[in-house]
């Protein structure tokens, strides 16, 4: 997580007056406005809804493998790849940003597994935009490796959801451990060769009981790898199955308890059953119920140009709420092969949605759960219609994506 300190004044007229670096990281034009959240003794600014930072652009939905915690395991619809001309639009879109707009590939399937995808990241890079992308490494032979490189990819992500061959192969199914880790290790080895820091080496595990054991190894794994930041999502149960796997309960996220301030302090033998025990009683903090999209300032292109606010919106899907499913139907803003994207970002309509998602003034299903509007993303009690948001579990933070 970053971190910037900035000297802000107040003018003679009582104003707050930002320097251009707090100006520039917010995204700030003349004429916006911003949310600012008061908490005990800290003032937050969010980020301007005007400012477009950070564009994932899923490049195919299909994939290389079968892995049993997929959302594709759960869709009622066929895959694609992205056609060069979806493509085309997308660029000829973000040239009209200033700055550029990060790019993020990935999606709900393997980056690598299109024809095209390093002449993408290579059209992007040329662009002047910061390029970042997820992979299961499976493809990541020695050539690609070697283009990334060469690339100056920003960022790599891999996906390790085990640390060892068993474990490993009882969540990805079709992949080998120790072939993905020699694919890593030779990347590491070569960007050692050509004096570069670029890929960075990021770290995607899921977390599950049948694999959480695995933990401390899969960090082990990723400090031998050199790998600088590391993601940990709980599981998306999308069947009764996956739902047993889950490792938080409706305590883990209920507001009833008490707020609860922590010093720094050792887990040992002595204070590892007594902190357990404490933190699974703690209330979240209040900026918990959070779009983690609207807060990157992102948007996202499926594979054939749909735009949509967030990645899980892409595409239909069902997936367990406590112990009932939930149904997530796929919202779009627009199709960058009917419209550019500047005009799609600032349609009045997905202006105001991104407004509603920054506020959050969604019914608290994830807390509550107990009528039947949970179940679906299409309305809820205070009103909202589709998409409405209050039983995301990635605005809980229970669900993460780099």
């Amino acid at each position: 997580m970053s971190r910037s300190v900035w000297k802000i004044e107040v003018d003679v007229e009582g104003r707050l007056v930002l320097p251009p670096e707090a100006r520039s990281a917010l995204g700030l034009s003349p004429g916006d406005r911003l949310v600012g959240e008061w908490q005990d003794t800290h003032l937050s600014l969010r980020r301007s809804l005007q400012s477009l930072q950070r564009i994932y652009i899923e490049p195919t939905s299909l994939c290389n493998l079968d892995c049993t915690t997929c959302m594709r395991n759960v869709w009622d619809e066929s895959g694609g790849m992205m056609p060069e001309r979806v493509f085309e639009r997308i660029l000829e879109g973000m040239v009209q940003f200033q700055p550029r707009p990060a790019v993020f590939f990935g999606g709900f399937g393997e980056p690598l597994f299109h024809p095209r995808i390093l002449d993408m990241i290579r059209q992007v890079k040329d662009l002047g935009g910061a390029v970042e992308m997820i992979t299961n490494a499976v493809l990541l032979t020695e050539e690609v490796a070697a283009e990334l490189i060469n690339l100056k990819l920003e960022r790599l992500w891999f996906s390790l959801d085990g640390a060892s061959p068993e474990s490993y192969e009882d969540v990805r199914l079709g992949a080998a451990l120790p072939g993905v880790l020699a694919n890593l290790e030779r990347l590491a080895a070569l960007k050692e060769s050509a004096s570069s820091r670029q890929p960075e080496l990021g770290l995607a595990f899921v977390a599950m009981r049948r694999n959480i054991a695995d933990l401390p190894a899969v960090l082990r794994i990723g400090e031998r790898l050199g790998v600088r930041r590391v993601s940990i999502s709980h599981v998306l149960a999308h069947t009764s199955e996956l739902n047993d796997e889950r490792l938080y309960t409706r305590r883990m996220y209920s507001a009833g308890g008490p707020e609860i301030s922590l010093p720094h302090m050792d887990w040992t033998p002595q204070t590892t059953p007594v902190l357990a025990e404490i933190l699974d009683g703690m209330r979240p903090p209040a900026s918990s119920r959070v779009c983690p999209f609207i807060e990157k300032g992102s948007t996202a292109i499926r594979w054939d140009g749909s735009v949509s606010p967030c990645l899980p919106l892409l595409h239909d899907h069902s997936a367990y709420l406590g112990e009932h499913v939930r149904r997530s139907k796929a919202f779009s803003c627009g199709s960058v092969l009917d419209h550019s994207l500047p005009e799609i970002w600032a349609d009045p309509a997905y202006a105001a949605l991104r407004e509603r998602l920054q506020i959050f003034d969604f019914s608290p299903c994830v807390v509550c759960n107990s009528c039947d509007m949970p179940y679906a993303n299409e309305e809820d009690c205070f009103g909202n219609i589709h998409p409405v948001c209050g039983g995301c579990l990635w605005a809980t933070g229970l669900i993460q994506c780099p």
